[in-house]
């Protein structure tokens, strides 16, 4: 492995980690600066905390309500899916701090600390499965919608379950293939997926992560939530031509609720993990300039701040979860209840 294989990690900005082998390349090319300094990285760093931090109670908050409206049972996907960006929310606050206090590796022992915490292995395999999971929420929601009378039959909670542990299967084994065989020790230092056999190998792995994880997900976004609006306008017009029950109202609220939640989760997500892909495919020509470490920190706090945003994607849209958040607020006046005393001129009370 030489020296110039060594740096073309600083094309493939991944993890937050990353960002200090970018500084390192671009300080030495340009000379010292204030966004080259270890400042930003650390004031960076407390953002992440500080975003950890928020998303976990948040997500806490909103797994808590999803048990008590007992939604957790009847949206196993979107209960997955909280769960997934409350894990993502405290590894990003336990990864933070302890990158803080470490940035020498050395020995055979930290060889696999620099794969598991400079490279975020666990942050990544969380975020992967979130992404997996989407897409089988998405999924599901279609089919439940469009062919509503297929899922009934043929959706059972096995095939949901699968889906879950996929999700979970798929971002172990993407991050380990790639961490592995991308990453190294060497002169006492940890780089993260930097060594890669060609300029070839990163450019087809930058170009399928880009399609597979951002491209696909959108197309599948776009095409299955246009056929169930176009669907629930049909079932719309269906019920008030014949008249239907309240049961029947009240399950079609619920599902547009879901539906109009779970569409904001994606258009958010489409729309905050964007700059990280557009990142990706610019630094492929090699531009490792301030103005390109810049971007990256720009993506990656976008990209923190839709795990930390969802929570309240739910709290506002979905209703089952906003009555129970609401019932957790005190009330601020007490209601003024008429006396249930008549009081005597002998100043004696009865009932």
């Amino acid at each position: 492995m030489t020296d110039e294989t060594s740096v073309e990690h600083l094309s493939v900005v991944m993890t937050t980690g990353t960002a200090d082998d970018v500084t390192q390349t671009t300080g030495a090319n340009v000379g010292r600066s204030p966004l080259s300094s270890r400042g930003i990285q650390f004031y960076f760093q407390c953002a992440v905390m500080v975003i950890g931090l928020v998303g976990t109670v948040a997500n806490a908050l909103i797994l808590y309500a999803l048990v008590a409206s007992k939604q957790h049972k009847k949206h196993v996907l979107i209960f997955h899916q909280n769960v997934l960006d409350f894990i993502s929310c405290v590894l990003l606050i336990i990864t933070a701090s302890v990158k803080h206090y470490y940035y020498y590796y050395s020995g055979f022992d930290t060889y696999w600390l620099c794969l598991l915490l400079k490279s975020e292995y666990f942050n990544w395999v969380v975020i992967l499965a979130s992404k997996v999971n989407l897409i089988f929420v998405t999924i599901e929601r279609y089919l439940k919608v469009v062919y509503s009378t297929w899922s009934k039959k043929n959706l059972h909670n096995w095939i949901i379950c699968s889906g879950t542990a996929f999700a979970w299967i798929s971002g172990f084994v993407h991050m380990t293939a790639t961490t592995i065989a991308t990453s190294d020790m060497k002169d006492g230092k940890c780089y993260t997926f930097a060594f890669w056999k060609d300029r070839a190998s990163l450019i087809a792995y930058r170009i399928f992560y880009f399609l597979y994880f951002y491209v696909v997900i959108l197309i599948i976004f776009i095409f299955c939530y246009w056929r169930i609006l176009v669907a629930i306008r049909r079932q719309a017009r269906v019920m008030a031509r014949h008249g239907s029950s309240t049961w029947q109202a009240q399950s079609h609220e619920l599902q547009i609720s879901v539906i109009k939640t779970m569409i904001l989760v994606s258009a958010f997500f489409a729309i905050c993990d964007l700059p990280m892909n557009l990142h990706f495919l610019l630094t492929l020509a090699g531009n490792r300039s301030l103005i390109i470490l810049a971007v990256y920190y720009a993506s990656m706090f976008m990209s923190f701040l839709y795990i930390c945003a969802n929570p309240f994607i739910y709290a506002t849209k979905f209703d089952p979860v906003k009555r129970v958040l609401l019932s957790l607020i005190p009330c601020k006046m007490a209601s003024v209840e008429p006396s249930e005393c008549i009081e005597l001129p002998a100043n004696r009370m009865v009932k």
